[in-house]
């Protein structure tokens, strides 16, 4: 089965109906129908609380989280052996991202894959 690895903007693109929630869209239903499975890190799930706390409210971020536990999406970890943050450190380092994006391009990269994002640059 064929792996995407998410980012917290293409969930926040989805969930506020950004030009592309479309895509997001397409591929939680391609999840849901097992034709690949969608992967996001726990630091990009802390991304979409902290920016929903931030925004709205404590209570619509707990919402959010539930409504991302009910998605086809498997929430990664960071795991004890560091070599994910490892990764996302020398992203950190040598590039001009967001932390949490460097979290979902070391997963990806881990997972032989690209982080769907629909940003430039990234």
């Amino acid at each position: 089965m064929a792996i995407k690895v998410l980012d917290s903007w293409a969930l926040i693109a989805f969930f506020e109906d950004e030009p592309a929630a479309d895509e997001v869209e397409k591929l939680l239903h391609q999840a849901a129908e097992e034709k690949h499975k969608l992967l996001l890190s726990v630091v990009n799930w802390g991304e979409i609380f902290y920016s929903t706390m931030r925004a709205v409210s404590q209570q619509a971020a707990e919402e959010k989280a539930g409504e991302i536990a009910s998605l086809p999406i498997e929430i990664v970890g960071l795991g004890e052996d560091l070599k994910l943050t490892r990764q996302a450190a020398i992203y950190k380092a040598t590039r001009k991202m967001s932390y949490a994006d460097c979290f979902a391009a070391a997963l990806a990269k881990s997972k032989k894959r690209r982080a769907d994002n629909w940003r430039p640059g990234i």
